[in-house]
């Protein structure tokens, strides 16, 4: 994990509990005599996660219809970070503004993102009942200065209608959805209940999930692909485009496309979360004078 994520140890149960009581009715002691959760239970995960937040994220508030895609606090604050890191490196230090491209009823990254480093950010959703959510979260939490909601009305794009012309933001942000259809997505979650001893038949996801967040026609290459053709129709409106890449093999064909689309500067970030192993492919089409302007603006 990067070095500034609180979640690199085993969870603090006992903790977690005392600041978040509705954890603890799903703690038990295991075999080996660590206390832990059932990983498989979807509302002992959400409940865990909600706790984290409580806890190390100052969001009192952490809750959405069960159906929704209920995300990982441990993976999503490591996108976070590095994001802090690249900022950093681009000396932009100032009125940060974040994009987070699908941000569904959880709006997890906006609120790692404020709490973790005082950032603003537009949020972007095409499902009015997760931007409902996701509202009442930031609501809740008087996040309504820091978050500001935007619906994109037609999710076969991903920046068109969203991003304009004139707007500036610093960074966008991604996590794609991985699958090309609901089958690919069945066979994951059947390979993960058997990864965790559980039966396969009934088909829980532990982190749950709706269509618009699990899959996109043609999968995640064919969701990145539209993301780089429109980044590159909107060349400055952002210092810099990211996205979470879960397949491997897609870095080399978004290096091609990026090549050719005229960016000038292509980088690949690896995070590694546990067993898993991502990376963060960040882009930019901004000369070296136009950073330097953006900077000083």
């Amino acid at each position: 994990m990067h070095k500034k994520n609180k979640h690199s140890e085993d969870y603090n149960f006992e903790t977690l509990a005392t600041v978040h009581p509705k954890l603890e009715s799903f703690v038990f002691t295991n075999a080996n005599n660590k206390k832990t959760i059932d990983f498989a239970n979807p509302k002992a995960v959400k409940t865990l996660n909600a706790a984290l937040l409580h806890t190390h994220y100052d969001v009192s508030f952490w809750d959405f219809p069960d159906h929704f895609l209920c995300p990982p606090i441990p993976g999503r604050v490591d996108y976070i970070h590095h994001l802090s890191d690249l900022l950093q490196r681009s000396q932009l230090d100032k009125d940060i503004t974040i994009m987070d491209i699908g941000t569904g009823a959880n709006c997890i990254y906006p609120l790692l993102g404020t709490s973790s480093y005082d950032w603003n950010f537009i949020a972007v959703d095409s499902n009015d009942d997760a931007i409902k959510s996701a509202q009442n979260i930031i609501n809740k939490n008087n996040l309504q200065n820091k978050i500001k909601l935007k619906k994109q009305t037609d999710d076969t794009h991903v920046l068109q209608d969203v991003l304009n012309e004139n707007d500036k933001v610093t960074i966008t942000m991604c996590n794609p959805p991985f699958f090309k259809n609901e089958a690919d997505a069945i066979k994951a979650t059947t390979s993960k209940l058997k990864g965790l001893g559980k039966p396969t038949d009934q088909m829980v996801r532990n982190f749950a999930g709706q269509a618009h967040e699990l899959w996109y026609k043609g999968g995640e290459k064919a969701f990145l692909h539209t993301y780089l053709y429109e980044s590159s129709l909107q060349k400055t409106s952002s210092f810099w485009y990211t996205s979470l890449v879960s397949n491997k093999d897609n870095i080399k064909t978004m290096n091609q496309s990026l090549k050719k689309l005229g960016a000038t500067s292509v980088m690949t970030i690896a995070m590694n979360i546990g067993n898993k192993k991502s990376r963060i492919v960040a882009w930019t089409f901004l000369n070296e004078e136009q950073k330097q302007n953006w900077n000083k603006k």
